[in-house]
């Protein structure tokens, strides 16, 4: 393990840090889901890669030895929602970055239409405003589980919980009016 005191990275960079093809593609995934900056893009793609590499591992057992492992890591992944439940490792190679970011708290905060943008979103989270199961949360980058999904709301002490709230007619008059909420 190692001392808890000592902060360790959580994300790997690029290999080439000047490629301007994934330097545009990290700043368009950057704008379209609302990230503060390229570390959590490059902590989300840290995650991908360890997720894979473990399908990789499995697939490389005996079928015998791969069973249990195998049954193990989709349900953590279907839980999660990135997978179905009687999906199979080849489905965990196809998983992309976008999967793994439409899971993030920030992005169903936004597309359950309790914020007019990403931003937004993001800003409601970390000042409090979001609660899941009554708890509130104020990670943006809280992964949300499937089974936690319907429960995302404003909390109890949050003035927007207030049906009458501007922010709440100004959300209901914007979706009627066909805004989008991508």
């Amino acid at each position: 393990m190692g001392d808890p005191k000592k902060k360790r990275r959580k994300y790997t960079t690029p290999k080439v840090p000047y490629n301007t093809e994934v330097l545009m593609s990290e700043l368009k995934l950057l704008g379209s889901y609302g990230l503060r900056n390229k570390r959590e893009l490059w902590r989300i793609r840290t995650l991908l890669s360890i997720i894979r590499r473990r399908a990789r591992d499995q697939l490389s057992l005996p079928i015998t030895e791969r069973e249990m492992s195998e049954k193990a890591l989709i349900t953590k992944l279907s839980k999660q929602g990135l997978m179905s439940p009687n999906g199979r490792l080849e489905d965990v190679l196809r998983l992309s970055v976008e999967d793994l970011l439409e899971r993030r708290l920030q992005t169903i905060t936004f597309r359950k239409g309790l914020a007019k943008s990403l931003y937004q979103a993001r800003q409601l989270i970390s000042h409090g405003h979001i609660s899941i199961k009554g708890r509130k949360v104020k990670s943006p980058s809280y992964n949300v589980e499937i089974d936690d999904e319907p429960s995302i709301e404003y909390t109890q002490s949050s003035p927007y919980s207030n049906k009458d709230h501007p922010l709440r007619k100004e959300m209901a008059t914007y979706l009627a009016a066909g805004g989008t909420r991508d």
